[in-house]
């Protein structure tokens, strides 16, 4: 089950920097529900992501429910690709392996309501760019929404550094078990493959995994993987993510904005995290 070649990944702008000039107060933040967290130990550091329900609920499940089974532990990143993705899940570690759980329907977007609004949205044509949670996504525009049956508007995730993917083959509704982190944006895989997370922390330790395609003896795996509901209260790391639709996010937005231009797009932001 590979993820299909696609065209050059798009250069992330660092914003770390930017980030460190906006003083967040302790409103601004929240703490993501340790249900859909997972924590990712492997031999090149810690990988936290969250997990998004309101997103993609059946890729979710089915996430959790491996997890919490034990499925991904010893796992290893059989095909990463420098300037895209890293690719694992595979429990034969080749790309051709799965669960023995049914194969997913494809979740490449969502419906949502006033119930779930983008934040810091802005306009990309018709549509609108922002964030749900620390997932960027873009959507058909909110106003569009008193003409629908249902008042809600389809929205999907964007594929920028750090989002969670599930793998595919070649139909639509094959997605299993196996899933990738991105190394850099690739809006070619928006509405083509289903987002479901992002990474909190550790987009380096993504990016430091040995590449190829296949990876050559590969090495560099998953140790473990547990809900951040499931470590003992001793070991449970504490996490604050920044609040999206925060004023202070909006004023990292907008400085980013400044800064590049009609080039911007939700990409060129990293979310900021504490972990304790």
């Amino acid at each position: 089950m590979k993820l299909a070649m696609t065209a050059a990944a798009l250069a992330l702008a660092a914003t770390t920097a930017s980030a460190q000039t906006v003083a967040p107060a302790g409103a601004d933040w929240r703490a993501p529900d340790p249900n859909n967290v997972i924590v990712v130990e492997t031999n090149k550091g810690r990988i936290i992501a969250e997990l998004y329900p309101q997103v993609a609920p059946n890729h979710v499940e089915r996430v959790r429910g491996l997890v919490k089974s034990g499925f991904y532990d010893g796992l290893t990143f059989f095909r990463v690709i420098s300037d895209f993705m890293a690719q694992t899940g595979d429990p034969q570690n080749t790309g051709i392996g799965g669960s023995d759980q049914p194969n997913l329907t494809a979740e490449f977007s969502f419906r949502r309501g006033a119930d779930t609004p983008v934040a810091q949205s802005y306009k990309v044509g018709s549509n609108e760019q922002g964030w749900v949670a620390a997932l960027p996504v873009t959507s058909q525009n909110s106003a569009l929404a008193v003409m629908t049956a249902d008042r809600k508007v389809a929205t999907w995730g964007n594929f920028c550094p750090g989002v969670l993917g599930m793998a595919r083959a070649g139909d639509p509704d094959s997605a299993n078990s196996q899933f990738f982190f991105m190394r850099q944006a690739n809006a070619s895989l928006d509405k083509t493959y289903t987002a479901f997370g992002r990474v909190l922390q550790g987009v380096d330790v993504v990016r430091n995994i040995k590449t190829g395609e296949p990876v050559p003896d590969p090495q560099d795996k998953m140790i473990s993987v547990k809900l951040l509901a499931d470590l003992p209260a001793d070991k449970r790391p504490t996490i604050q993510v920044m609040n999206t639709g925060s004023a202070t996010f909006k004023a990292l937005v907008a400085k980013r904005q400044g800064e590049l231009g009609g080039s911007f797009t939700n990409c060129d932001v990293d979310v900021p995290v504490q972990v304790k």
